[in-house]
C-alpha cells in the first residue's frame, strides 16, 4: 500500500467486484472498518478487537446489497476507536487526511470514508452514523452525505453499538451520487414538497462566520424562489437535546461493549477509555427519563414535518478544528455539535448534509431534515437544491 493511500483513510486495498449489470456498475465503494467484509476482519477501530475477532465470512447486509447493485469494494477505511468520538482521530492508526484542508480533522466516526472520496479514491464511502459520523465529516471535508431514517437500511453484519441511535450512512462528492446510491439501498417514501423551515436554535448555535456563509445561501435560494420560514423546536434548549442524546448513547454503548471490555480489557486511548468510563455511570433512572422524553421529541418533529417540511440549519456549528487543537477547545466543540446531529438521531430522521458554504476557505454544510421514510424525496429535493445554486447535480 502507498502511504499516501493509508493517509487518504484506507487501511487495506481490496478488489471485490459487483454484479454486472446492476444500478451501481462502475461505482467504486470504500467501506468503514465497522461493517464485514467476507474474508476479513472488522476492526473496529482498535487493535485488540482486530486481534481477538475472525474474519468475517459473509459481508454485511448492506455492503452485499451495494455489491448486488454493482459497486465494486476498493478498500477498507479507517474509522475512530470504536466509533467512539466525532474529531476523526484514531491513536493506533492515524488522523486521516482532510482533502479540503491538510492542517484540519477530517470528522468521525466515518473519518477514513471521507478522507477517501475526498481524494479521489472512490466514489462512494460507506460509514456509519450515531450521532453525527457521517454528517460532520461531510461538512468538514466538504463532501454530501445522508444519515438516512432509522431502520431502512438493515445494520446486520455491522459491529455493536448504539442500536437505538446507530443507522448507515454513506459519502459522495457529488449530490448526483448520493441520490443514485439511495434509490439502489432505500424503499420508497413520499416526496419532500413543503417549506425550508430555518431551525433557529440551530443558527443560533453555530458560530457567527458559520452563521452567515449559510445564511446567504438560503437567500440565494430564496431568490431562486424557495419558501423560507423560521421554525423553533426545543423550547427547553438544544442543551436538553445533547443531554438526552448522551445519557440514551452512553448506557446502550456500554451495555454493546461494556462486557467485552471488562472481559478482554483492551488497550485503548486515554480519551476512549474515559469516554467508555463515564457511559459505564449512566443510570437506569436517567435513561427510562431520557427515553420518555425522546418518544415527546419525536412527536414533536413530527407534527412540525409531517405535511412534508424540511428542516435547515448547519450541519456543524463550526469550520474543521485544526489538527494541534487542544482537548478542551475540542470538548467546546463536541457539545456544540451534539446539540444539533441529536436532533435527527434522537427522532430518527434523515439528515442531508451540502457542502453549499466556505468559511475562510474552509468548507460547511448545509443540513436537511425531513420526516421519517422520506430519504428518497429528500434527496430529490436536494438535487433540486443543489441545481438551484448552479451547482452540478449529475453523478
Amino acid at each position: 500500500m502507498q502511504p499516501s493511500q493509508l493517509d487518504q483513510g484506507l487501511l487495506a486495498p481490496l478488489q471485490i467486484e459487483g454484479h454486472a449489470g446492476g444500478p451501481l456498475s462502475g461505482l467504486d465503494v470504500v467501506v468503514k472498518d465497522v461493517f464485514d467484509i467476507a474474508g476479513t476482519v472488522t476492526g473496529y477501530g482498535n487493535p485488540d478487537w482486530a486481534r481477538l475477532h475472525p474474519a468475517a465470512s459473509s459481508d454485511a447486509a448492506v455492503v452485499a446489497r451495494l455489491r448486488e447493485a454493482g459497486a465494486r469494494v476498493v478498500g477498507k477505511a479507517k474509522t475512530v476507536e470504536f466509533t467512539y468520538g466525532l474529531e476523526g482521530s484514531n491513536h493506533w492508526y492515524g488522523t486521516p487526511l482532510n482533502p479540503a484542508a491538510a492542517d484540519r480533522l477530517p470528522g468521525g466516526s466515518s473519518c477514513g470514508s471521507a478522507s477517501a472520496v475526498g481524494a479521489g479514491l472512490a466514489a462512494l464511502g460507506l460509514g456509519s452514523d450515531t450521532g453525527g459520523s457521517v454528517r460532520i465529516p461531510a461538512s468538514y471535508c466538504g463532501l454530501f452525505g445522508i444519515r438516512p431514517s432509522w431502520g431502512s437500511i438493515s445494520l446486520q453484519g455491522g459491529v455493536p453499538y448504539v442500536p437505538s441511535l446507530d443507522t448507515p450512512g454513506w459519502l459522495c462528492r457529488d449530490v448526483g451520487t448520493l441520490r443514485r446510491v439511495g434509490q439502489a439501498l432505500l424503499p420508497w417514501g413520499p416526496p419532500v414538497d413543503g417549506p425550508l423551515l430555518l431551525l433557529r436554535e440551530a443558527w443560533d448555535n453555530a458560530r457567527p462566520e458559520v452563521a452567515a456563509a449559510l445564511d446567504a445561501t438560503c437567500r440565494q435560494l430564496a431568490r431562486a424562489g424557495w419558501t423560507l420560514q423560521e421554525a423553533r423546536l426545543a423550547p427547553q434548549g438544544l442543551e436538553s437535546l445533547r443531554e438526552m442524546f448522551a445519557t440514551i448513547h452512553g448506557r446502550e454503548a456500554w451495555q454493546s461493549l461494556g462486557p467485552w471490555i471488562e472481559e478482554f480489557a483492551p488497550a485503548m486511548a486515554e480519551t476512549t477509555a474515559e469516554r467508555f468510563r463515564i457511559a459505564s455511570q449512566v443510570g437506569v433512572d436517567a435513561v427510562r427519563s431520557a427515553r420518555v422524553a425522546r418518544q415527546d421529541f419525536r412527536a414533536r418533529m413530527h407534527g412540525l414535518l409531517a405535511a412534508g417540511g424540511v428542516l435547515v440549519f448547519p450541519t456543524s456549528p463550526c469550520v474543521a478544528p485544526l489538527l494541534t487543537a487542544d482537548a478542551a477547545e475540542l470538548g467546546r466543540v463536541r457539545a456544540l455539535t451534539q446539540r444539533v446531529t441529536a436532533i435527527a438521531g434522537l427522532a430518527g430522521l434523515p439528515e442531508i448534509s451540502l457542502p453549499l458554504a466556505r468559511v475562510d476557505g474552509l468548507p460547511v454544510g448545509l443540513s436537511l431534515v425531513a420526516a421519517g421514510g422520506r430519504d428518497l424525496g429528500l434527496l430529490d429535493l436536494a438535487e433540486r437544491l443543489c441545481q438551484a445554486l448552479g451547482l452540478p447535480g449529475g453523478g
